[in-house]
Order: C-alpha cells, then structure tokens, then sequence
C-alpha cells in the first residue's frame, strides 16, 4: 500500500488546542459493525458497552520530557523519548542513556555537551538518522527524574500552539486518570477522556477494566517518509503486561467477552502479546509492531482511539481494525459535523472489522 492511500484534507481549525471541560462532555463517534455511523459522547460510553466487556487502558505516565539548552552559546531543545540499556547505546558507555530528538541537529556533534541549568548537562555519545541524538548523563534515573520534572516541559505534540511553551494547565491536562508507571514522553490520549465519575459509572454498568502499559516514544509523532508503507521503520516502545493483568485478559477472551483497548497503545502490547488463541501471554520487553491493513488482530475486539494525522502510523492502524473504506467514510463524517481532532480532541469507537 502507498502512502496517498491513508492521506486526507483537515482544516485546521478542527485541531483542539485544549480538551473538553469536563472530558467526558468530548464527542465519540461509533464506527457501528453495520458500517454505520453514530454521534454519541463519552459520557455515552458505558451504554455503548456490555456488561461483562473488559477495557484494558495504558497507566504509563507522562514526564516532562521536553528540555532547553545551551551547547556553548547556541540554543538546543531536547526531547527524551526512550532510556537505553548499555547493550543498546553501542558505544562502551555505562552512564544513564536516553535516545533523544534534538532542534536544530545539524550542528550537534558527538563529544560535545548540552547545558540544561546548573549540574544539569548531557553529553552527545551518537548521532543518528532524522536527527536522533544519543545523551548521557552523569547522574541516577531518580536525579534524572527531579530534575526533568525542575527543569522540563511537557512534551505536547507540535500541532498544539503553544508559542511559550506548555502550561502548567497542559501538565494536569496532558495526563490520564490512569497514570502511574513514569515513562511516556507522549500521552495515551484515548485515557485522556476518563473521569472518575465516568469509571463509577462504567463500574456500575458491569464494564471491568486492568492495565498494561506501554511507554509512548516521541516516534509517534514523526510522519511516514517511506512511499511504500511497508518501508517505514517503527521506532521501539518499552511495555508490559503482569502475569495477573494476562490471565484477566486470557479468561475474559475464554469466556466469549469482548476486550475493549482504550488507546492504540493499549491495542499495539495487547496484539505484541497475543496468541492465535486470542489469550494473551505476561510481556516485558520491546515492541516495534507495524500494524497495517492485512494484519490479523487477536485479541482487541473494540477499540477507543482519538482520530489521528493523516498518514500516520495511527491512522494505518484503525483502517486495519475497523477497514480503510470505513475510516475514510468515518473521518468525512467527522470532518463534516466539525468534531475535534488529535491529542486534545474527540474520540471514535471501533468494532473490529478490518479488510484482513
């Protein structure tokens, strides 16, 4: 498949550049098994659902990842996306190592260091491709964190405008309910429309729920480059899924209930981890899974996911689940009746039912 095919015209005022007050006022478009289409909100949620369906949700957290510096005079911003064992730095270097993306690239060398404030630096150990830094720094995981959370930003994606910077609003806004396994240098934004009283509900509708986690990586921002899809190279995201989380998974598939992923996130460790049975094994690990149309999923029946950028890995996704021809009739109608789009937007609901 070719890039073009998962290419679509937004306007760009349907972007959100703040979510819903409160979130579950958030729009949610049913993508119904029928091919129909149904305007609904989140609060809807727990009547769109079965009694007895298990939601699987995302609890990695998201850290300031995003960082400004100095190297010499010349200002620098970083953003972290993934910690690196030493196996994985390929340079005999047993500091604390994080893959990063850096702006401006070009003029960044390896041997040179990056100033954040005061005791705060990283040395460049390795350049690589699309402007992908490998940092070191001379300090704990734990210093590390105190001093992202002084010192960083949270890293909203670039199609929110925040000509200075995100606020002290996107820090509580740009974190799920679920948070709680630091990680992510990018939310899970379907957990982003989950409320307390939305949960209470959800409970007394029958709807059980467990967590995994999978720590989203900055990659999901970066576009397609690759005309052919099956080119592109996913970058790895660290997840798990506990032996307990596993076997609610497993029995719920068992006996005959449907697995409701909140997230793409949720769905990509759930279908790393699954059988052809549709159970799904404990996982601690790397994943790099590419879903696209053709794939066969296991273990996801239903899926709750914002709507995504054209061409993007995310928008490959759904169109497996649910089929290109559908998304693309479903993104018109999201188009057309004005609904909120990306990070900070509205939300679909998916049944499975992709062109595998």
């Amino acid at each position: 498949m070719h890039i073009e095919d998962f290419d679509f015209e937004l306007p760009r005022e349907l972007i959100a550049q703040r979510p819903a007050q409160p979130r579950e006022s958030a729009r949610l478009l049913e993508v119904c098994p029928n091919a129909g289409l149904a305007d609904q909100r989140i609060a809807d949620l727990p009547e769109c659902l079965r009694p007895g369906d298990l939601l699987v949700f995302n609890d990695t957290k998201v850290i300031p990842a995003r960082l400004y510096g100095r190297r010499n005079e010349a200002k620098v911003e970083v953003l972290l996306h993934k910690p690196l064992s030493p196996s994985e730095n390929d340079v005999d270097d047993q500091r604390l190592c994080w893959a990063a993306f850096a702006r401006p690239a070009k003029r960044l060398r390896p041997g040179e260091r990056i100033t954040f404030a005061e005791g705060f630096t990283a040395d460049i150990l390795q350049k690589r491709e699309g402007g992908e830094l490998i940092l070191a720094f001379s300090m704990t995981s734990e210093d590390l964190s105190q001093a992202l959370n002084q010192h960083g930003e949270a890293p909203l994606p670039p199609y929110i405008d925040r000509p200075q910077g995100a606020d002290e609003q996107d820090r509580h806004d740009y974190q799920t309910i679920f948070a709680e396994r630091e990680g992510a240098v990018a939310a899970p934004t379907a957990g982003l429309h989950f409320t307390q009283d939305l949960l209470t509900k959800l409970d007394e509708r029958g709807i059980e729920r467990c967590g995994v986690t999978l720590h989203v990586g900055a990659g999901t921002f970066l576009p397609v480059k690759a005309s052919v899809v099956d080119d592109h190279r996913m970058h790895s995201e660290w997840g798990e899924i506990s032996p307990a989380a596993a076997r609610r998974i497993s029995d719920a598939k068992k006996a005959g209930r449907r697995i409701v992923a909140v997230g793409t996130t949720s769905l990509r460790i759930l279908e790393t981890a699954a059988a052809t049975s549709g159970t799904v094994e404990a996982f601690s690990g790397d994943t790099d899974l590419f879903i696209l149309p053709g794939f066969r999923f296991q273990a996801v029946d239903v899926l709750i996911t914002n709507f995504h950028l054209p061409r993007s890995t995310l928008f490959m996704l759904v169109s497996a689940f649910a089929g290109l021809d559908r998304m693309q009739q479903a993104y018109r109608h999201a188009i057309a009746q004005n609904y909120r789009f990306y990070s900070y937007g509205d939300a679909c609901l998916l049944h499975r039912g992709g062109d595998a």
